[in-house]
């Protein structure tokens, strides 16, 4: 008599084998830029043989949180090793309205900017994990704006995506040091984000021939990635779950190309 149970069972076996071999570790780092303390994030499937094509990712702008950690497990689970930079330095978590006065040190300062990505990346770069021909960076609102940055630095990486960032441009000559792609990801509706500033942007893309990718979403506005921004678009920044779910799938397609394309 056949055992009515058995292919159930044994489909359950399966996923929970596979389940079993993703092993997400996740470490707090310490590491300095500049002479200053910083405490970044570091998360990879260590079931994972070789190096890993990489991903750094760049907060908002109340510093490194439960989001980005979030946002690197979903990464370590599709297969990157990922780095959490941390921009203000050890403990440095504000809350607004202080937020935006820390933020604003380094929006005014993008050389500061830079240097504190650049000495993240070189963490992810030191990675035994790393596949150093298949580097990335992310980031979010304030950090939306930093990978843009990075890029304008010349940094030697693959490619940038900027989810909900401002895409000013401050000094449009520096677009000629981008070397990667850029992908931006831009809700339609955001009120911080100006249209002089897109047309900015584009422009500094367009006079430096970057291979880059504006996505406009419809009906988003700022932090549309952010649960915690609640839903009400009056105030500015909302979240907005198609646009959180299609920007993360834009990601992914670029990704994929992106690593395919110059593995």
């Amino acid at each position: 008599m056949k055992n009515a149970f058995a292919p159930a069972f044994i489909a359950a076996l399966i996923c929970s084998s596979s389940l079993l071999r993703a092993e997400i570790k996740e470490t707090v780092v310490e590491y300095t830029s500049g002479g200053v303390v910083c405490e970044g994030l570091h998360v990879v499937d260590t079931e994972k043989a070789g190096r890993l094509p990489a991903v750094l990712i760049i907060h908002q702008w109340t510093g490194l949180s439960e989001n980005e950690q979030m946002r690197a497990r979903m990464l370590a689970e599709l297969g990157y090793n990922v780095f959490a930079a941390d921009v203000y330095g050890k403990g440095i978590r504000p809350q607004p309205p202080a937020s935006g006065k820390e933020a604003g040190k380094y929006k005014s300062d993008r050389k500061l900017y830079r240097e504190r990505m650049l000495s993240a990346l070189e963490v992810l770069n030191k990675d035994e994990h790393t596949d150093l021909s298949k580097v990335a960076a992310i980031g979010y609102c304030f950090g939306g704006t930093g990978v843009i940055e990075l890029a304008r630095s010349g940094a030697v990486i693959k490619g940038v995506v900027s989810f909900h960032g401002g895409l000013d441009s401050p000094t449009p000559a520096d677009g000629k040091n981008i070397k990667c792609k850029v992908l931006a990801l831009h809700g339609a509706d955001d009120p911080f984000v100006p249209a002089k500033d897109l047309a900015a942007f584009e422009q500094e893309m367009k006079d430096a021939q970057v291979d880059y990718k504006l996505v406009s979403y419809p009906g988003a506005v700022h932090a549309f990635t952010q649960k915690a921004a609640g839903d009400d678009n009056s105030k500015g920044a909302a979240y907005n779950e198609a646009a959180d779910r299609a920007s993360w799938n834009e990601m992914k397609t670029f990704f994929t190309r992106l690593f395919q394309s110059e593995g």
